[in-house]
């Protein structure tokens, strides 16, 4: 009930354990599914379900019958045609960080588009060239043909060309990273990409566009760098690099930087009046035609020796099987191409999803990209992704579907067809200009450090981690690294978690950090100690060890002292040395016994304390006889809050019935709250109550167990004086009887702790 004009809530209702609340409130009966329950449902199959098969495997007929054709046709033609031209030029661009012939990136800014406008499940990304894919490509063609010194041993390179052979492995190993790609999406396994957090993906492409600098310098520079690939490689090409400097040629460079500093400028420009402008200005495709034009008129190739990319061949080779020993040879290398590719992808697309209001499906997306990448590299292309600034021209100039990827990829085919020959005299200084400006997005991501640093110093160490591994060890290896280095900060969070003692916030029912908060009330004998995170085998001897350091004692080293106490005052007592009278034990002897530690069983020492053949049950907080000295023991109650237990393995279990154990053999009641019913369920599955731990120690909510031990303790708390106490109101029904107060000196329904 809410008061009136108060932001107060009052709530009457009994005090539960998990027990009485059972007995109250009847559970709705749930059949759970068997392992064959959900195998015979995944092989069922009706009329509706292979309609909803074929929707979800061809999302083109989803949204072409909602295409709004006077609104949208419009805008995809415009956007297909400014995605078009970037995709010509990114094409030529990233294809050069592939180590192939330029127009070859035009293969693969065609062919997976068409097969993506069929299987695709996102509107807005543009498929073709990713930059960090296509380098990871480069340095498996280039491991295995070399720029110096012979080729592999492959069978199948017999006859070709080298350019050739690279074409054979790019394409191969872009086939297997699609069929990677399309087993995964087949056995709906497109979660893994979750396991690349977003600050893992971060430290991978700031290590890429490094990677991607680097390799760009000898077509700025002008120099003949032979293509380096395995661990370190960015120290030997940049080695490389620095003794072939004083060959630079002045007019690449000069060409170069041009370009650089005109596209920065108006990219700059575009993003900040990009408001105010109907499509961002192509300034990368216009300066290629300048620079194509001043390179013909000027012949700079003769006059000037740059390198330019040459003859294009009109029209499309034919389609090649792959090279079943290049599978053998890149499967390593293919597996991190097909997650990498995936995961860049899925991330732009689900950026896109939200701001644009339809939902996109990882499963579906992975299947896409594989067919993609399959059919593509039949047709000589390499494994194609999403370009992040293609993408963002294909949403930013209008684009509604992938109407406008299609239309882009007819750009693309018309350049290859019939006017590719115009880009002949482009000298390749200006396509690795285009792809260095392009990385400012990347690179900046190193402003992430200084932040991270402060929020978060576990995804810091990843970034970095991932980052220093990806550049110095390549990117398959340096992927594979930061995973290593992610899940192990995933593995520490959860061993390692910031355990606390809880404390009730006086007048409220709230419990928060003891160390938080300064008007707090802790009752004497009673702790409330909190679990933040699963209980499993790697973590449960932390949590005894902060347990102990919480209660302050161990339990069973107490034990072990009690019960050798007990078998000294059974010892004197047979001895005559010591006797029982009204008045308590009688020390008749000198001093105490002393008893070695042969004259009796260990192991009988972790048993409960027996008093059975003692004339009374022993307080072990008073004066011992025999001047006996056990650990005094000031905790009568501890609660465990298990509202942050998500799970307890079986190695947790054990650990923790032994826990219980010992603390209920040193006359600590434990209790355990808010417990997910699922941890309940599974405990009494694996026969961990007995006769000592008993299914009654389960209380709702922290309050109710308190409340609990306050009514089982009163006298404990009736020692703290008027002005320590607190006055929670709460009104207690006990299902058997009318409604009473926990405190004889309050009438009006309130509880005193």
């Amino acid at each position: 009930m809410i008061r009136p004009g108060a932001q107060q809530y009052v709530v009457a209702r009994p005090l539960y354990s998990e027990d009485s609340f059972a007995e109250d409130h009847e559970k709705v009966y749930r059949h759970r599914k068997t392992i064959m329950d959900h195998i015979k449902q995944y092989f069922t199959c009706d009329a509706k379900r292979a309609k909803n098969a074929a929707l979800s495997l061809l999302p083109v007929i989803g949204w072409m019958k909602m295409y709004r054709i006077k609104e949208w046709l419009l805008s995809d033609i415009v956007s297909g045609l400014s995605t078009g031209l970037v995709a010509v030029l990114q094409g030529l661009a990233y294809c050069l960080l592939a180590s192939l012939p330029p127009w070859y990136g035009l293969f693969s800014a065609f062919f997976p588009v068409v097969m993506y406008f069929f299987l695709g499940t996102s509107r807005h990304i543009s498929v073709g060239p990713f930059p960090v894919l296509c380098l990871m490509i480069g340095s498996v063609v280039t491991r295995l043909v070399p720029d110096e010194g012979p080729p592999a041993n492959i069978t199948g390179f017999e006859g070709l060309t080298k350019d050739e052979q690279r074409v054979l492995v790019a394409s191969s190993v872009s086939f297997l990273a699609g069929i990677m790609q399309l087993a995964m999406g087949v056995m709906q396994v497109g979660f893994v990409v979750m396991y690349l957090s977003d600050t893992l993906v971060s430290g991978f492409t700031t290590a890429a566009a490094v990677h991607i600098l680097v390799s760009q310098l000898k077509f700025v520079l002008g120099l003949t760098v032979p293509g380096i690939s395995g661990p370190l490689s960015i120290i030997y090409t940049l080695e490389v690099i620095f003794n072939k400097i004083t060959s630079t040629n002045v007019c690449d460079v000069v060409i170069s930087l041009v370009i650089m500093v005109v596209v920065f400028i108006v990219k700059e420009l575009n993003d900040r009046f990009k408001s105010k402008l109907p499509v961002p200005i192509p300034i990368e495709v216009i300066m290629t035609v300048i620079a194509c034009g001043v390179s013909y008129a000027f012949d700079f190739k003769t006059k000037y020796g740059i390198d330019v990319v040459g003859p294009i061949p009109k029209g499309y080779e034919a389609p090649i099987p792959p090279n079943l020993h290049i599978f053998q040879e890149t499967a390593v290398e293919a597996f991190p191409m097909a997650i990498v590719g995936f995961a860049v992808a899925f991330s732009v697309a689900k950026v896109y999803s939200v701001k644009h209001d339809y939902t996109i499906d990882g499963n579906q997306e992975l299947i896409a990209f594989g067919v993609s990448n399959i059919f593509g590299a039949s047709f000589k292309s390499f494994a194609a992704s999403t370009a992040l600034s293609r993408s963002a021209v294909q949403e930013s100039t209008g684009g509604k579907t992938q109407v406008a990827g299609l239309l882009s990829a007819i750009i693309v085919m018309i350049v290859t067809l019939a006017i590719g020959f115009l880009l002949e005299p482009l000298p390749k200084s200006v396509l690795g200009a285009v792809v260095i400006v392009n990385l400012k997005g990347m690179l900046m991501q190193f402003r992430e450090i200084p932040y991270l640093w402060r929020r978060d110093k576990p995804d810091c160490v990843v970034w970095i981690g991932t980052c220093i591994a990806a550049i110095l060890l390549g990117l398959d290896l340096g992927l594979a690294a930061g995973l290593g280095v992610e899940l192990i900060s995933v593995v520490l969070r959860t061993q390692f978690p910031r355990c606390s003692v809880l404390a009730n916030i006086k007048g409220t029912d709230i419990y928060k950090d003891r160390k938080d908060y300064i008007d707090i009330y802790e009752p004497d004998g009673v702790k409330i100690f909190r679990i933040p995170s699963p209980i499993f085998f790697a973590n449960i001897e932390f949590f005894r060890g902060k347990l102990v350091e919480a209660i302050g004692f161990n339990p069973l080293r107490v034990l072990r002292k009690r019960n050798k106490a007990l078998r000294m005052i059974r010892k004197l007592l047979k001895k005559g040395d010591l006797q029982w009278t009204s008045k308590g034990f009688l020390n008749t002897s000198c001093g105490p016994i002393n008893e070695s530690e042969d004259e009796y069983n260990k192991e009988e020492l972790d048993l409960p304390t027996d008093f059975k053949d003692l004339p009374t049950r022993i307080d072990w907080n008073t004066e011992l006889p025999a001047n006996i000295v056990v650990p005094k023991v000031d905790l009568h109650s501890l609660i465990l809050d298990f509202a942050a237990v998500s799970f307890l393995d079986i190695s947790a279990l054990k650990g923790l019935k032994t826990m219980l154990k010992e603390l209920i053999r040193v006359e600590v009641e434990v209790y355990i709250v808010a417990c997910d019913p699922y941890i309940q369920m599974k405990l009494h599955d694996c026969c961990f109550f007995d006769d000592e731990v008993q299914p009654s120690v389960f209380f709702l909510t922290l309050h109710d167990a308190m409340l609990h031990i306050l009514e089982k303790h009163p006298d404990r708390t009736e020692k703290k004086s008027d002005n320590e106490r607190i006055i929670t109101t709460v009104t207690i029904h006990h299902p058997r009887g009318s409604v009473r107060s926990r405190d004889r000196h309050v009438l009006d329904r309130e509880t005193r702790f």
